[in-house]
């Protein structure tokens, strides 16, 4: 059975327009139609199509089902985006499926690209989540100056993952279990000697992923799989 996604369904007890015309129109589903839609924030309602009016359909309204993530703590990544966003994409699809709670675009000295489309990685998140059939949307984040985000407060630990030859750990071996991560990650050219100064200075610290050299969104990825080997259940 398909999963639909409707962020305020238990609201309006109707598609939205993109999912009504999946409906309707791909899967051809009529009154009576048994569907499974979820609002991102972890809760599943299992319903069924109550009537249809030109394009809109509305579903029975029902109590929720409480579908708690599979893993412990949230995991942060932000991340300078690639030239290519194909890559950047692949990344956020990618780490949706495996287990990602939110992503968020860094402007880093050294960046390659300054300006992003964020709705289109919402809609390949979305469309990740319900094909890994999770109940908790990731959230998607516009571009922010590298040192704006630093300055940020953040929840529990927090690392910034880069290639110098400098003192680091790997970050296997110092993520604790339960404990939220916000972990960030250059762009090819890395961060400026500075921005990881910057960073250390605002409570980051520097780890290694492996000893392999890994391009932005592989290292994103590993960062954001080794999260979720630590806390899953």
């Amino acid at each position: 059975m398909a999963l639909f996604y409707v962020p305020d369904i238990a609201r309006t007890w109707e598609l939205s327009d993109e999912e009504a015309a999946h409906a309707l129109r791909v899967l051809r589903l009529t009154v009576g139609a048994e569907l499974e839609i979820t609002d991102g924030k972890g809760n599943l309602y299992r319903t069924a199509i109550a009537s249809i009016a030109g394009k809109h359909c509305y579903v029975e309204p029902c109590a929720p089902l409480e579908k708690p993530k599979n893993w412990r703590g949230n995991v942060h990544i932000a991340i300078a985006p690639t030239k290519n966003m194909d890559r950047i994409e692949w990344f956020a699809e990618k780490a949706t499926e495996i287990g990602l709670d939110a992503i968020t675009f860094l402007n880093c000295r050294f960046s390659e690209r300054k300006v992003i489309k964020p709705e289109r990685v919402e809609r390949i998140v979305v469309s990740a989540m319900k094909q890994s059939l999770k109940y908790s949307k990731p959230v998607v984040s516009k571009m922010v100056d590298f040192k704006k985000f630093i300055a940020a407060e953040r929840p529990g630990a927090k690392y910034i993952a880069h290639c110098y030859d400098s003192e680091r750990v790997l970050l296997k071996d110092v993520l604790a279990e339960g404990e939220d991560a916000t972990v960030l990650i250059g762009p090819e050219g890395d961060f400026s000697p500075e921005e990881v100064q910057l960073a250390v200075k605002a409570g980051y610290r520097p780890v290694s992923l492996g000893s392999s050299r890994l391009r932005t969104e592989t290292a994103a990825l590993v960062a954001c799989h080794t999260f979720i080997l630590k806390n899953e259940i």
